[in-house]
């Protein structure tokens, strides 16, 4: 028996081989593969949606999913299925985000204790929790996901200018409020 090379899709320890198996069952209506992709899927559309969409992150995640499974049939390489669901997702996101508009102006931030452990990742909550949704969007895209300007404005649908703009006022504005 010859052993699976890279890419294969019978190779067991590829996740992204086992991905783009489901997503081809999913794509011929297997329903159970549908749910084992939900399964799969959730946990990254949430872990994107939480520190955007705040408050509204569920239905973010919701709209997220949605978003992805009505597009699934369009999508060509199953193989890059996370990075089209990252895309989906971040301007669904967005787009609750903007929807909610509970954003607090920068001028009034509370004062922010530097605490250690736990205390500090409260804070850094509580900080992005005041940013804007776009802002919370690109230090997403840069500083968690280590995306590189480039792909950060494919996934946002803008110009790369506009993703560094972005960037700069969101490191600016998330320093400014650390800082009180």
């Amino acid at each position: 028996m010859r052993e699976p090379e890279e890419g294969d899709p019978s190779r067991k320890d590829d996740p992204w081989a086992a991905a783009a198996l489901l997503v081809r069952a999913a794509q011929s209506g297997d329903a159970l593969a549908l749910n084992d992709l939900i399964d799969l899927l959730t946990p990254y559309v949430g872990r994107l949606c939480r520190p955007i969409a705040l408050a509204d992150s569920a239905d973010a995640v919701q709209e997220s999913l949605i978003a992805v499974f009505q597009g699934l049939p369009r999508l060509k390489d199953p193989r890059a299925l996370y990075g089209w669901v990252r895309t989906v997702t971040v301007r669904e996101a967005v787009r609750v985000a903007r929807r909610g508009q509970r954003e607090t102006p920068v001028g009034e931030f509370d004062d922010i204790a530097s605490l250690p452990g736990p205390e500090r990742d409260a804070d850094v909550r509580d900080v992005l929790r005041r940013l804007p949704g776009e802002h919370r969007a690109i230090l997403v895209l840069r500083e968690l996901e280590g995306l590189d300007e480039r792909t950060a404005a494919e996934v946002l649908n803008v110009s790369r200018g506009t993703v560094k703009s972005r960037l700069h006022r969101a490191r600016h504005t998330f320093r400014k409020a650390w800082a009180r």
